[in-house]
């Protein structure tokens, strides 16, 4: 059942019936206005800056030839080529995309990178083009600064201008849910969340079937059966249909996107948690027919892995060097309270479904599994040593796992590995379980610094690896590890 509790008043996400103007049409005024704008101030900064330069006689040295007055002639060429390089750079980093011109923080980031870019193309290209005597240092670092802190000040008044076109709804798509799941739950929390997003819900309708998956909240608006949408659409002035149940047949789903293309509304799918593995798919043609597949994971290019590697590489050769005191201690502490083996292996899944032995510190007694069935560990569990509760507790057990993750069987962040007898199931019985052996199981995961560890939720933990395939850098990587430091939740 959906929890009623977490829609907000109807007024916070409604359509807006008082607009007359089409969400797309106010999306191309707004690019204009942004790209325009932009242009105009870097003109305008590389314009002060030569004339400073020139009249002022700042920074000495020449930017052309000696001149004792600004003419337009001598500085023009170097004002366009400037603001030319500079505006497709802001292109490049996709500074015009939608979801990011309402979000001021991405807008400034993007300015900075392409300030950034701007400045080392310039002198660079100045190197290899011989701009007459040579680019002068003033001219460019403050063209830069101009530049930069210009469009950081025109892009403030401008969100400020589009912080209020959305609050009277101005910007807002007016969406038709065709449907409902638990998925289209989410959207709205993750709407309702945002206050710059983009979407006001008009209602919804069954799916083709007339029916739904789930039943609707009581405060979402039923506009009517299936069979009316094509007025529906027109009524509401819909400008996205979004397909919330997936249990339409192809057939069906087809007729639907045709209808939105007649209409000029988008035609958009919220699928299940499995339904797209990794981040979306992609379009190609082989010998000029087109094959739509699921798009590249991060971590296959070619680039994103080396760096992985030598992170992976460099980080467990220095965390087992600085762990060795720590694995001595505990392993000491572990014999005291239970004699024998200090440290135990176990055969686990690892990438491609290859098995491979994973190194721990015992938490346990050496009984703990003497029925011969293995089980996850639970809170509390009897079977855990004393020492053992502190270790699980900190990630201690796991230090000697550095070993693999040097031995290449293991990365530093990745899907935790489980035991091979118990994923013997699993890939039949969890819709795409397999997914998370596409990379290497890691020391910790983005499930683990979650909670989701031993005993919990199994499917929630898939979702969460899965998330993190589909998204893997080595900022976050790095973000996963410190994060591990410091959360003990669920470590049982």
């Amino acid at each position: 059942m959906i929890n009623q509790a977490t829609f907000p008043d109807r007024a916070a996400w409604e359509i807006n019936s008082t607009s007359g103007v089409p969400a797309r049409d106010q999306f191309w005024r707004l690019f204009i206005t942004a790209f325009l704008g932009d242009t105009v101030v870097i003109f305008s900064a590389l314009a002060l800056v030569a004339w400073v330069h020139s009249e002022m006689g700042w920074g000495g040295g020449s930017l052309v030839a000696q001149s004792a007055a600004f003419h337009w002639t001598d500085y023009g060429r170097h004002i366009v080529f400037g603001a030319v390089l500079f505006s497709l750079l802001l292109i490049n980093f996709r500074m015009y995309a939608m979801p990011r011109m309402l979000h001021l923080r991405p807008v400034l980031s993007t300015v900075m990178k392409a300030s950034l870019v701007w400045l080392l193309a310039y002198v660079s290209m100045d190197f290899l083009l011989h701009f007459d005597q040579g680019v002068n240092h003033f001219y460019v670092c403050a063209a830069f600064f101009t530049a930069t802190f210009g469009l950081m000040g025109w892009r403030g008044l401008l969100h400020h201008f589009i912080a209020r076109s959305l609050a009277v709804g101005r910007l807002r798509q007016r969406v038709l849910f065709v449907g409902w799941s638990e998925h289209a739950s989410a959207f709205i929390d993750a709407i309702t969340g945002d206050r710059e997003h983009l979407y006001e819900v008009a209602g919804c309708v069954p799916s083709p079937q007339g029916r739904y998956s789930q039943t609707p909240p009581a405060r979402l608006r039923k506009l009517g059966d299936y069979g009316d949408l094509r007025g529906l659409l027109h009524r509401h002035r819909v400008d996205m249909v979004l397909v919330a149940d997936m249990n339409a047949v192809n057939g069906e789903l087809v007729g639907l996107a045709s209808l939105c293309e007649k209409e000029l509304v988008e035609f958009k799918v919220i699928p299940s948690c499995f339904q797209v593995f990794v981040s979306g798919l992609s379009l190609e043609r082989v010998s000029g027919i087109p094959v739509l597949g699921i798009s590249r994971l991060p971590l296959d290019n070619p680039l994103n892995l080396i760096l992985k590697e030598i992170v992976d590489v460099a980080g467990a050769a220095f965390g087992l060097l600085m762990s060795l005191p720590i694995i001595a201690l505990f392993a000491l502490l572990v014999y005291r309270e239970s004699p024998g083996p200090v440290f135990y292996t176990q055969r686990r899944l690892g990438r491609h479904g290859q098995p491979f032995s994973i190194l721990k510190i015992r938490s346990m007694r050496l009984d703990a599994e003497r029925d011969g069935k293995p089980g996850w560990s639970v809170k509390d569990d009897p079977r855990r040593l004393r020492i053992g509760a502190f270790m699980r507790r900190w990630n201690i057990d796991e230090l000697p796992q550095f070993w693999n993750v040097l031995k290449g069987d293991m990365s530093l962040v990745g899907p935790r590995p489980e035991r091979l007898e118990m994923t013997v199931n699993f890939k039949e019985e969890i819709p795409h379980y397999n997914a998370r052996h596409s990379v290497k199981p890691g020391l910790t995961g983005w499930a683990q610094v979650n909670g989701l560890r031993g005993d919990t939720d199994l499917c929630e933990r898939i979702r969460y690896d899965i998330n993190y395939i589909e998204r893997a850098n080595v900022l976050w990587d790095i973000q996963i590890m410190l994060m591990t430091l410091l959360r003990q939740k669920n470590a049982c």
